[in-house]
């Protein structure tokens, strides 16, 4: 636990809690780094297999701290710094608040709830499945502000919407609620108690082969940008590796048995 994330872990399901109910959750250098230190903790713990990510309060993330909006429209840079610079890999350092959590070798689910708005909303669409409450609102906000997405938003949100939604949402800011958010794809979808659900959709995850599940998410990562060879070759190097393994084994064992299995942590 951090000033500005809480995380428990249990039974393989890694809790992560955005922990600044007071702001709305909204996000500041601390925050930002925050959320890159604990993805890349998790990532190196075998244990866990799969990451729930929400926001405490009445929340998910309102986006950026209003007192960098507040430097901005003084003629200030924000405390964000410089961003040109790649300093996280491929990425800057609020980006990597986001793609982070692509990175992490395991599946990643958002419970959204309240807003979910620029930065806020990216980082949602950082994670691989995204459960909303009816009345909770996402916007890709950046424009009202007079900038664009650039917490990886972009590269996320061409796999995950059409290019003409992404384009309507980018230009106008446009909040959405809950339905309208799983039509769109900014949702996977609607939950009343979104919390609640992601953690029993994470428990039923965390029950599967964890080596499975971890060679399904680099497949999956892969394919957007793959051709039909590289991507065909990747399915057959993940299943050769797969067959025959010591939790492929236990999965067919425990399926004829009609039993739970027990399975190894992925190391």
């Amino acid at each position: 636990m951090t000033d500005r994330i809480a995380v428990t872990i249990e039974a393989g399901v890694a809790d992560v809690r955005l922990n600044r109910p007071e702001k709305m959750n909204a996000l500041d250098p601390e925050m930002f780094a925050a959320l890159r230190d604990t993805a890349a903790d998790l990532a190196a713990r075998a244990d866990v297999r799969v990451i729930v990510l929400s926001g405490e309060g009445r929340a998910f993330c309102a986006g950026l701290d209003f007192g960098s909006f507040k430097q901005m429209g003084e003629g200030k840079r924000s405390s964000v710094g410089r961003l040109t610079p790649r300093t996280q890999g491929i990425a800057n350092n609020p980006q990597q608040s986001v793609w982070a959590w692509r990175q992490v070798p395991v599946p990643v689910i958002a419970a959204i709830t309240g807003v979910a708005f620029g930065g806020g909303c990216q980082i949602a669409l950082g994670a691989d499945i995204r459960l909303i409450a009816p009345d909770a609102r996402m916007s890709v906000l950046e424009i009202k502000w007079g900038l664009v997405p650039d917490m990886a938003g972009l590269a996320l949100m061409r796999s995950i919407l059409r290019d003409d939604v992404a384009r309507e949402l980018t230009y106008t800011g446009r909040q959405v609620t809950g339905q309208e958010a799983v039509d769109l794809g900014l949702a996977t979808r609607v939950e009343n108690d979104p919390y609640a659900a992601a953690m029993a959709l994470a428990r039923e995850i965390a029950g599967k082969s964890p080596h499975a599940v971890r060679a399904a998410k680099r497949l999956l990562n892969m394919v957007e940008d793959a051709d039909e060879a590289a991507i065909l070759q990747a399915e057959s190097d993940e299943q050769e590796k797969l067959i025959g393994s010591e939790n492929q084994i236990e999965a067919v064992m425990a399926g004829m048995a009609k039993r739970d299995p027990a399975f190894r942590d992925a190391g």
